[in-house]
């Protein structure tokens, strides 16, 4: 359903800031009953690495990175009635991303996957530090926590929140992901216990269907 003439023209809209463009394009998928993954997958996670892609190699200014992110976290909104309406299976996850880490919206896609498939997302937002993190865990008892990193420098930072972590709730399942991953860090499986790395949210999507 997304084919390439179409994304194409969502891209120019994003980077031109074309917000109704974008909303009449998604909200007409929508009333085609696109699957919420194809268009997370296809159309946003797709259109943000390339945004992402363009502000690194300096060919968008950082004004226009965030412009188009802050569209596209309207845009998910659109997609709710459908996620929500998903039957709950008493599963709980805390998403989150850690301290000085300030781009949300990779994590906010993440709470929706676990929304969609029936667990109650508990979606922290940006830069959350470590002290409220533990907190948040210790009251929601989460069936697994997912933590959201898209600067490399960071990396030893989630290392040692995970550290930290692992230090209270040694059994809690965790994993990662973000655009960090692209530099290196993968192995963090390895050490940790149960800690994983997730590449995408379509293998988001495959592992919580695989632990039903």
């Amino acid at each position: 359903m997304i084919n390439k003439e179409l994304y194409d023209d969502y891209i120019q809209a994003l980077l031109k800031g074309d917000r109704q463009y974008c909303f009449e394009l998604v909200k007409d998928l929508l009333d085609k009953d696109i699957s919420i993954y194809d268009l997370y997958i296809h159309l946003f996670q797709s259109s943000l690495y390339h945004v992402g892609h363009l502000w690194e190699t300096n060919k968008i200014s950082v004004a226009t990175e965030h412009m188009a992110t802050s569209i596209t976290e309207g845009l998910l909104s659109l997609t709710y009635p459908k996620i929500f309406s998903a039957d709950h299976k008493g599963k709980k996850a805390v998403i989150s991303c850690i301290a000085n880490e300030y781009h949300q919206i990779g994590g906010k896609m993440v709470a929706d996957i676990f929304e969609l498939n029936g667990w109650d997302g508990y979606f922290l937002g940006a830069n959350t530090p470590l002290n409220e993190l533990m907190e948040m865990v210790k009251d929601k008892q989460p069936d697994m926590l997912a933590l959201s990193l898209s600067i490399y420098f960071n990396m030893q930072s989630l290392h040692d929140v995970i550290g930290k972590i692992k230090e209270v709730y040694p059994e809690l399942k965790v994993i990662v992901g973000g655009q960090a991953f692209r530099w290196g860090g993968q192995d963090i499986g390895s050490k940790f216990k149960n800690v994983r790395y997730v590449p995408t949210i379509n293998d988001l999507e495959k592992m919580l269907v695989k632990n039903d």
